[in-house]
């Protein structure tokens, strides 16, 4: 991400990215912090990843962003990390709901446990992070909730990826949700990326890889900067007519 890249003043923002220690999450609050926002980093398992952002935000932001430790699933822990955002800057004027997990296996090989937690972390901890955050943004009267789905929620999906597909379409008709009740103080959106090349796509043959090109298109993944830039634009001022709207980031899937 060069200088010429910045379109957008978040100064004296505080933006929440929930899990923002790598991947996408990553890329959206560099993105974030390289405009000037005040970035908040949650993030449940991949600690060190955490504090190398933690350090590469500092740089950005001139100061000790707020890193916290929440598994969205669990309400407990969102009141929690809620609390202590509010309780140091007062506000959250911002929030991307991008904590996800998946879990590919066999669709009749699946148990209760696989697809609970998927459900829990992706569809339940969107909706537990939103109720909390947005009773702050509306008693401040404004805010931003950037919802991140997947093309996975809008088109057929992928048998082994069963639960996975099922949470993030559950995502945009919590989006549509959302916009109802908050309406008319707080704008919330979503977008749903295609393939993006990050760590939960490593995994992937290169044979794997070219077929999937193959039915997109733009004959590529996506990059991770890519899907930031559009949630950048959801959170800023030009979007300021943007509600209740589901994205499609794919790169024209065929």
């Amino acid at each position: 991400m060069e200088d010429n890249d910045i379109k957008y003043n978040f100064k004296n923002k505080v933006v929440l990215i929930t899990g923002s220690s790598r991947s996408l999450g990553k890329e959206i609050a560099l993105n974030f912090a390289k405009s000037g926002a005040c970035v908040v980093i949650n993030y449940n398992n991949s600690m060190e990843r955490a504090k190398e952002l933690k350090n590469e935000l500092k740089e950005m932001m001139g100061e000790e962003p707020l890193l916290i430790k929440c598994d969205v699933s669990k309400e407990n822990e969102v009141k929690s990390m809620v609390n202590e955002v509010t309780q140091k800057y007062g506000k959250i004027d911002i929030l991307v709901n991008n904590a996800g997990i998946c879990n590919d296996t066999l669709f009749d090989e699946k148990t209760y446990d696989d697809f609970s937690k998927v459900i829990g972390v992706n569809l339940i901890g969107t909706y537990l992070v939103s109720k909390h955050v947005c009773k702050n943004m509306m008693e401040k009267g404004y805010g931003k909730v950037i919802n991140i789905s997947s093309d996975n929620g809008l088109l057929n999906g992928y048998p082994e990826s069963a639960e996975y597909d099922a949470s993030k379409a559950g995502i945009i008709s919590l989006t549509h949700n959302m916009a109802k009740f908050y309406a008319p103080y707080i704008n919330v959106n979503c977008i749903c990326p295609g393939w993006i090349d990050t760590d939960m796509n490593k995994d992937l043959s290169k044979r794997q890889k070219d077929e999937i090109c193959d039915s997109i298109l733009l004959n590529r993944f996506a990059t991770a900067d890519e899907i930031a830039k559009t949630v950048m634009f959801l959170a800023s001022n030009d979007a300021s007519y943007i509600n209740d709207s589901i994205i499609k980031i794919n790169g024209g899937s065929k």
